[in-house]
């Protein structure tokens, strides 16, 4: 299970923190319980405690022997930094479809297009973070897909990537922190995850 630390070249991105620590003032997609669109939301505000039901995205990568490509989340991040988490994950802008800002935060972050994308269910939960007091109150469309290229992250976004097999995973969690919706999100996923990788696998 190599672990590749991020040291690539730095990117505007549209989730990155200013230097004050604080996020850039980004507008969410509000919903409601059936994922509808009922107005919008600044990014922070909607993660303050209760937290309000937003849109999101989180994408499951794997190369071609089925190893998922996790990210550790850089220290910088003003949310869940310095957690391992799934490939990318993220909200879309108001308006834009799921599967492009999916395909969008991807290459932002990992500087990689998907050989493949395609959509893998939704999933609805209410997540605090322990470690901010913020609210992951959110409405997520789940992508899975391949990927050939070789990632290169952006060291504002991704701190470390790791390719980790089912037992690998179970290993890494065992040994460090994991972002509070991880395993929400790929329990929800592997239905299509199992489609995409295989049996042998063994997801």
């Amino acid at each position: 299970m190599p672990i590749t630390p991020a040291n690539g070249g730095s990117a505007e991105t549209a989730e990155t923190a200013t230097p004050s620590g604080s996020a850039e003032r980004i507008m969410l997609e509000l919903v409601d319980e059936d994922g509808t669109t009922i107005g919008t939301a600044e990014k922070l505000s909607a993660h303050l405690a209760p937290g309000q039901l937003h849109r999101a995205f989180s994408v499951f990568l794997f190369d071609d022997e089925g190893r998922l490509l996790l990210q550790r989340r850089a220290l910088g991040k003003y949310h869940s930094p310095g957690v391992w988490s799934n490939t990318c994950c993220g909200h879309p802008y108001p308006g834009e479809p799921p599967f492009v800002a999916a395909a969008r935060r991807t290459a932002e972050e990992l500087g990689v297009a998907p050989a493949l994308l395609r959509e893998a269910g939704t999933v609805r939960y209410n997540h605090p973070d322990p470690a901010s007091g913020l609210v992951e109150q959110e409405y997520n469309h789940l992508f899975a897909g391949l990927v050939r290229a070789t990632p290169r992250p952006d060291p504002e976004e991704i701190g470390e990537i790791a390719f980790v097999t089912p037992d690998e995973l179970e290993k890494l969690r065992a040994e460090g922190p994991f972002s509070a919706w991880f395993m929400t999100v790929l329990d929800a996923a592997r239905p299509a995850v199992r489609e995409l990788t295989g049996t042998a696998a063994g997801w």
